[in-house]
């Protein structure tokens, strides 16, 4: 069940542009931003300004949460993620030519944007999910601990 589960997250990952992420404000109130990413399983990847208030947020609080899901008119067919993790810097060159190289893919617009020595890559290690899918039943959910 835990593997079926894990396919269904990383699937529905990875076939999304958008996610909406929370992050920790420097007076404790929670703060949302609308980021595009990537995944590579079920961690998820994104680009952003060092200085960007989600940058200065999870360089104080690490901590986040994130949901990934569509607008849906009818709430029988309602799926998506809702996830909490940790956002750390990526640092290591191999990692962020790798992860640079997905993001082209996924939007090939980054190719015609100038270079910005400003952004930085970040990934969110997971910690604790769920799989929303109402297509299974109103109000079912997967749970899964990283």
């Amino acid at each position: 069940m835990r593997q079926e589960a894990m396919q269904k997250l990383i699937e529905y990952l990875s076939s999304h542009y958008y996610l909406n992420l929370a992050t920790i404000g420097p007076d404790n109130s929670p703060v949302a931003h609308t980021v595009g990413y990537v995944s590579d399983g079920a961690t998820v990847y994104f680009a952003t300004d060092k200085k960007s208030r989600k940058a200065r947020n999870i360089a104080a609080r690490p901590a986040v949460a994130y949901t990934v899901d569509e607008d849906y008119r009818d709430l029988n067919l309602i799926r998506g993620v809702q996830m909490q993790g940790r956002a750390e810097l990526v640092r290591d060159p191999s990692t962020i030519e790798k992860i640079l190289g997905i993001m082209m893919r996924k939007y090939p617009q980054m190719k015609d944007m100038p270079a910005n020595p400003d952004y930085v890559l970040f990934r969110i290690v997971p910690g604790e999910a769920y799989f929303i899918d109402n297509t299974a039943g109103f109000g079912y959910r997967d749970h899964l601990i990283f």
